[in-house]
């Protein structure tokens, strides 16, 4: 078996840790819409949203356009679209967990 080079392990790392940070972020959202449920709370509410945004999402989106960059299945002209995309839903994520800290349920 051939030895795997330092930059081949590094990708995959990175990879993998992307993948990882998508499905546990999904996970905490996940966790916390059962909150909302559990309590019907407007902040609840808003929380939950913005975890699955700040995480799910944001890491989702990023993931899955990095690799389709990648590999060449979407051409580079797009890579700045998925950022922009990225960071949207990254910016909205905090603007709703900031929200749920300063509203009353």
């Amino acid at each position: 078996m051939a030895p795997v080079s330092p930059g081949a392990a590094m990708e995959w790392s990175i990879v993998a840790l992307a993948l990882g940070s998508t499905l546990v972020g999904a996970y905490v959202g996940y966790q916390a819409y059962r909150g909302y449920r559990r309590h019907d709370s407007r902040p609840m509410r808003a929380l939950s949203l913005g975890l699955f945004l700040l995480t799910a999402l944001a890491f989702g989106i990023a993931f899955v356009g990095s690799l389709l960059l990648r590999e060449g299945v979407i051409g580079l002209q797009y890579q700045q679209p998925l950022t922009l995309l990225t960071r949207l839903f990254q910016f909205l994520g905090v603007l709703l967990i900031a929200y749920s800290l300063h509203s009353r349920g």
